[in-house]
C-alpha cells in the first residue's frame, strides 16, 4: 500500500512539476498547494534532495525546484525513496532482496514466483509513468487527480 509519506511526496512534486523549469518555490508555497503538513514537507523533501530528484537554493530567492525535467521522474522512483522496495517479500526484491527467514526452498517456492510476477508487474506500471504524464490534463476520473 502505497503510504501517506508517498502521497505526500508525489503531491509536492507535482507542485514543483507544474512550476515553470527556473523558478524555486518555497517550502511554506509548495506545503500550502500541495496540502501537506510543512514539517513533514521538509523532512519528504530532503530525502528527495539526497537522492537527486530536487534540489535547493538558500536565501531570498531561493527554494525547491526539481533536478531534472518532469518527464524523467519515475512514479517507481519516488516510492522506492520514500517507501522503500516495490516487492511485497524481501525474496521478491530487486533492490532489497533477501531470503525470507521461513524459506525451506526459494527455487518451488509458490509464494515468491506469484510474488515475482507482481514485483515485475508493478515496476513495469510504475517505471513507464512519470510526474509529467501524470500532469497531462485527461478526463474528469484521471486516478492520478486524487492522489
Amino acid at each position: 500500500m502505497l503510504s501517506q509519506k508517498a502521497r505526500y511526496a508525489l503531491r509536492a512534486l507535482f507542485v514543483l512539476a507544474k512550476s515553470k523549469p527556473e523558478s524555486m518555490i518555497g517550502i511554506a508555497d509548495i506545503a500550502a498547494q500541495a496540502d501537506v503538513p510543512r514539517k513533514f514537507l521538509e523532512q519528504i523533501l530532503l530525502e528527495l534532495k539526497r537522492r537527486g530528484i530536487v534540489f535547493s537554493e538558500r536565501g531570498k530567492f531561493g527554494g525547491y525546484a526539481l533536478a531534472r525535467p518532469p518527464g524523467k521522474i519515475a512514479f517507481a522512483e519516488v516510492i522506492r525513496v520514500i517507501d522503500g522496495p516495490l516487492a511485497l517479500t524481501p525474496c521478491a526484491s530487486q533492490t532489497a532482496y533477501r531470503r525470507c527467514d521461513d524459506c525451506v526452498d526459494e527455487t518451488t517456492c509458490a509464494i515468491r514466483k506469484v510474488l515475482l510476477e507482481v514485483r515485475d508487474s508493478t515496476a513495469n506500471i510504475l517505471e513507464s509513468h512519470s510526474l509529467a504524464d501524470a500532469l497531462i490534463p485527461t478526463a474528469p476520473d484521471n486516478p492520478y487527480n486524487s492522489i
